[in-house]
């Protein structure tokens, strides 16, 4: 049942690539969302939408990293998408979204003649009910253990700068396809 989903989302969004006019003309929002699904597999169209969703959050956070209402889901001569939510999206297209986990470390750790002396203004990406991308302050010492692990934090007062982005998506399996520290 699940593959079946999966199937149907990815042809719709296929669709929607096969149906543009020109080959150049696809939405990259599209080429994310198929690429996500996959797990980023090698190939021009993936490489191109990795980048472009690292594009958008570095160096600092600028724009969403994916923009579903950029990509028509919905071709025409297409029958209706079953489940749609609230906000236009099936349970699986949503889960892709949602599956992407995005952080915009700055920490800064500077001793002084009576310790460290912190300045943490660490972000977390996330999409809320309604498909509107928002950033969310959390300490570096609050973010899971992959995210700590990934740009080298110990836990504590540290001395040092940790600053840049650091993201994890997920495949149609809900397996952790790859994890994204880009500095700046």
């Amino acid at each position: 049942m699940m593959r079946l989903k999966v199937l149907g989302a990815v042809v719709c969004a296929a669709t929607a690539l096969a149906s543009a006019p020109k080959a150049d003309a696809y939405s990259i929002d599209c080429a994310i969302l198929l690429c996500l699904a996959g797990g980023f597999p090698a190939s021009a169209e993936c490489t191109a939408a990795r980048a472009e969703m690292i594009r958008r959050v570095t160096p600092w956070p600028i724009e969403p990293p994916l923009q579903l209402w950029n990509c028509p889901m919905r071709a025409s001569g297409m029958p209706p998408i079953p489940n749609l939510g609230s906000d236009g999206l099936t349970d699986d297209i949503r889960g892709y979204r949602d599956g992407i986990e995005v952080y915009h470390v700055n920490y800064r750790g500077q001793r002084n003649s009576e310790g460290i002396e912190i300045n943490d203004s660490t972000q977390r990406g996330v999409y809320d009910t309604e498909g509107q991308f928002r950033w969310v302050g959390i300490r570096l010492g609050n973010t899971p253990a992959w995210v700590q692990d990934r740009v080298g934090y110990r836990g504590g007062e540290q001395a040092g700068t940790r600053r840049g982005i650091v993201m994890r998506t997920r495949d149609h399996t809900g397996q952790v396809s790859e994890v994204i520290w880009q500095t700046y």
